[in-house]
Formats: structure tokens, sequence, C-alpha cells
């Protein structure tokens, strides 16, 4: 096979770039010359996805983007019709240009706003598409990008909108670099006390400041049965450092390990060492706690575009891996009851544990790659 150009692109979210690095990754191993293959990446400009991709070898091209706020507001009219009508128009044509002038061999699309005039532009200029879903309720950009893929690669069992003879099931790609943490470096890492069950708190990539009220106004009666890794999202971090200094008893301070943003490298040993996940619930995190094997609480963000994060829980919950609790009825003190409720019947956590590893697909980056490598090699 002579070298393949493949062209990535995606939302610009971490739950878009982290499976692009997944599959890129299976795609080396499986074709270790590394003049066999060359990435680029086009999409919208984000600082983590930037710094990610670049990191893998990525070549990186930003377009112009725009999305679909749902709710009315008289400077969210303004911003629909502006994206409508001037940067998605202009980040197709970027895309044209840019396709145009690269020639790839394929498009392979996670999808998300940010994805959408790249993949109308390659379906134009009639290069293949290969299309990945993450969530159970696909958005509507890739509903649209659906209709233009050869290929639609889907997370979840149940995920419908797609023409069926072009579906094939194989999971969320995650990074199985995850997988190798180690209990003993998160001690050093995070200087765990120890004697207390450890919980991690994330708020998907970027944190949540919801998330950072609720554990603060328990965190000082949490830290008394429990020890704490909190990723609170680099934007919040400073804020929450504070107000955990006024809230929590000097004895119990030790036991609470705040940070702002854990890269793979230190997030594979939080994995590793805790015994519960509290997290959002997007099609990234999901999967990636499933093949851990570990049980969790998901608390899926209410705002998110068609409900995707809600859905992915519940369809999540019914393998019995997860508990869901929606911020609508979240209170605190729930939460930290939830919590005692669970750490004190072992064996619903370890019910919990099996479901979530019977569920997992850590096989769906190496399968996304052989298709594409395969594809590539016809």
């Amino acid at each position: 096979m002579n070298r393949a150009r493949v062209v990535c692109t995606g939302g610009g979210t971490g739950g878009h770039i982290i499976p692009l690095v997944a599959v890129v990754r299976e795609i080396r191993k499986q074709n270790p010359d590394p003049a066999g293959f060359e990435f680029v990446y086009i999409g919208p400009r984000d600082d983590f996805g930037g710094m990610i991709l670049s990191q893998e070898g990525f070549v990186m091209h930003y377009i112009s983007t725009g999305k679909l706020r749902r709710y009315w507001s008289a400077r969210a009219f303004f911003q629909n019709m502006a994206d409508m009508f001037i940067r998605v128009p202009w980040g197709f044509l970027q895309s044209f240009v840019l396709l145009f002038r690269l020639a790839p061999d394929l498009i392979f699309s996670k999808g998300g706003y940010g994805a959408l005039p790249v993949v109308l532009a390659g379906k134009i200029l009639g290069i293949p598409i290969f299309l990945h879903e993450s969530d159970a309720e696909p958005g509507l950009a890739n509903r649209i990008a659906g209709r233009v893929a050869l290929e639609v690669f889907m997370s979840f069992p149940r995920t419908k909108s797609f023409s069926e003879h072009k579906t094939v099931l194989v999971g969320n790609p995650i990074r199985l670099e995850i997988l190798e943490g180690n209990g003993e470096e998160a001690r050093r890492i995070f200087q765990l006390q120890g004697g207390k069950p450890v919980l991690l708190l994330m708020g998907g990539s970027q944190g949540s400041q919801r998330l950072n009220d609720m554990l603060l106004n328990v965190l000082n009666e949490a830290l008394s049965e429990f020890e704490i890794i909190h990723q609170t999202g680099e934007k919040n971090f400073e804020q929450a450092k504070k107000e955990a200094e006024v809230v929590v008893q000097k004895d119990r301070a030790d036991f609470y390990h705040p940070v702002a943003f854990m890269k793979e490298t230190d997030l594979k040993h939080a994995y590793a060492v805790c015994d519960l996940i509290v997290n959002r619930a997007g099609a990234g995190s999901v999967f990636e706690i499933a093949a851990l094997g570990k049980p969790s609480i998901l608390i899926p963000l209410a705002e998110a575009a068609q409900n995707h994060q809600i859905v992915n829980a519940y369809e999540y919950a019914q393998s019995g891996a997860c508990i869901v609790l929606e911020e609508i009825n979240l209170t605190p003190r729930f939460f930290l009851e939830k919590l005692r409720y669970l750490f004190s019947h072992g064996d619903v956590m370890e019910a919990m544990a099996k479901s979530a590893k019977a569920f997992a697909k850590p096989d769906a980056a190496r399968l996304l790659a052989s298709y594409i490598v395969e594809y590539l090699a016809k």
C-alpha cells in the first residue's frame, strides 16, 4: 500500500478528539511503518484538542464553524443567523479548498457541528467518508453526515437514525493506555493518605462548576469517610481550591486532592486507584469507565444537545453498571447519601463492576482501525 493520507475531523471537544487519537494509535500499531500513513486534522480551533493532536503527529488545519443554539434569546438568534449564513458557509469553502489540495484517501469523522463542513465538502469531492457516532442519540450534524457516509460505526446497540445497511456496532474508541494505571504510582502522584475508599470526581474534559459546587457543599463531611481526587477544570481550579480551604477541617485537608486537569499519564493512575467514579455521561467517559470495570455515578449534563448525555447514562444504566443522578433532582445531601449507600453495600458495588466489564468494548479502536486499514488496502 502506498502512503495513505487520512483526514480526521470532529467537533473540537474532548469527546470528539480522544477517540481520533485512540483510532490513529491503533492504525499505527497495525501498520508500524511511519511512512505508511499521514494524518491530517481539519476542524474547529480548540486549545485542548490542538495540544493533544499535535502531540500525536497530526498536521493541523483549522476552519470556521458554527452550531445551532436550541434555546431562545435575541443573542442566540443573531448568533445562529451569523453561523448559518457566514461561519458555516465559510468553513465549507475552507474545507473544500483544503480537501481539494490535500486529496486524501479517506475522511474519518467523529461528528459534531465542527465536522459537518468537512464531511459535506468531502462528499462533493467524491472522497469516501467513515463516520463514528459516539452517543446513543445522534445529534443533528451526524444525522446529516450519516446520509453521505460510506460506513457509520456506532457505540451503543440501540442507536437509530442511520440506514441499517451501512451501520456497524463497534463501541466507542478509548485509549488503551488508560487501562495501564498503577495504584502505587497514584498514591505517589496524588499523595494519597490511605485508609479510606477513594472517590474520583470529574466533570468531563473541561470540569463542571455545578459538580464542583455540589461536592464543596458536603466536602468536609465527605472527607470524614472518603479520600477524594477531584478534577475541577482549568477555569474553576483556583476558586474550588480556595473554597475547600475555607470549608475543610485541617485534620481532613490531606484527604482532598484537587487538580485542574489530568493528562493521560496521571489520569490512568487515578482510574486505577479509585473505588468509585463520579462523572458526566459523555460517551467517552462511559466507555472508559466500562473498560476499567469500575462502579460509577453518572450525572448527565442536562443542556447537552438532543439530551444525549441523559440518553447515554440511562442506556448504560440498563446494564446495571452505574447509578444515574439527574441534576434537576440532585442536592448535595442526596449525593452524599448515595455515596454512603454504595460504600456500605459492597455486593452492589461488585455487581456494578461486573456489569461495567460486561458492557465494555475495549476493542473498538482496534476494530475501527482494521476497517480503515483494510479499506485503504483495496
